[in-house]
């Protein structure tokens, strides 16, 4: 598998990634930094400081719940302090923290659901646009799934079709404003295991079996029958924040082995 980087590709240019601490965001950020860009890593986590610090000279940390309104503000204004404006931002926060059949689903449970995976990035897309407009432009590439269509994960589905939905009515009425929005629907992808988990309580037995059902269909809706690894996953989301993808806008790339959700 090739991990080769394009040197210089994002010279010149601030990015702020978010959910950068580990997984597919960790991997995105710590590329654009190799590939000359200046870059913030934005998580909850605490560990997000010493993965930035190890990404070299290019990185900064920034601490924030993006889950909140003034989280997302927080992080586009020290961006902008930090490296002097803001050009691309990766919506990279969410996942699923639970599988279950929608009819095991408890309210609190539904609701923490779209508070992950969606307000994040509504939060962020809001609160950087004033960065653009000030930089004359700008690009959003905002991390959905292919998970819109799957087992178990009805509520995370619902917050990652509002994700789809930012993606392409934001880019309609941004376009005069030279900013493009895009989005990767990444399907199953194998990571290392998570320094925080996706569910800090902890999976049922029945929890257990389902997600193993969830597995399961992954990988058979996929064509090539298997995830994908996170520089599959890296790759096509830095491709569409560079300019290389210049003139694509509104829309949603699936990274999913063809399943197409």
């Amino acid at each position: 598998m090739s991990t080769a980087r394009f040197e210089g590709r994002f010279a010149g240019k601030v990015l702020v990634v978010t959910g950068a601490a580990q997984g597919i965001g960790r991997a995105v950020a710590i590329r654009a930094a190799e590939e000359g860009g200046q870059v913030l890593f934005v998580d909850r986590a605490d560990f997000v400081a010493e993965v930035a610090t190890a990404a070299g000279e290019n990185a900064a940390a920034f601490k924030a719940d993006l889950e909140t309104y003034e989280g997302a503000a927080a992080a586009m204004r020290f961006a902008a302090e930090q490296f002097g404006g803001i050009d691309i931002l990766i919506n990279n926060v969410g996942g699923a923290i639970r599988m279950r059949p929608y009819a095991e689903f408890e309210p609190q449970q539904i609701d923490a659901e779209i508070r992950r995976s969606l307000m994040p990035t509504l939060y962020c897309c809001h609160t950087v646009l004033p960065h653009f407009f000030a930089r004359g432009g700008g690009t959003i590439v905002n991390v959905s799934s292919n998970a819109t269509r799957g087992i178990h994960r009805v509520p995370y589905s619902a917050a990652k079709g509002g994700v789809n939905a930012i993606t392409q009515s934001l880019a309609m009425e941004l376009a005069e404003r030279n900013i493009r929005v895009v989005a990767t629907a990444p399907g199953g992808t194998e990571a290392p295991p998570r320094r925080i988990p996706r569910n800090t309580e902890g999976d049922s037995e029945a929890e257990k079996a389902w997600m193993t059902d969830v597995v399961s269909q992954v990988k058979q809706s996929s064509f090539m029958k298997r995830y994908g690894t996170i520089e599959e996953q890296a790759a096509p989301i830095l491709f569409l924040a560079s300019d290389e993808a210049s003139y694509i806008t509104g829309s949603v790339l699936p990274v999913a082995g063809g399943d197409l959700g």
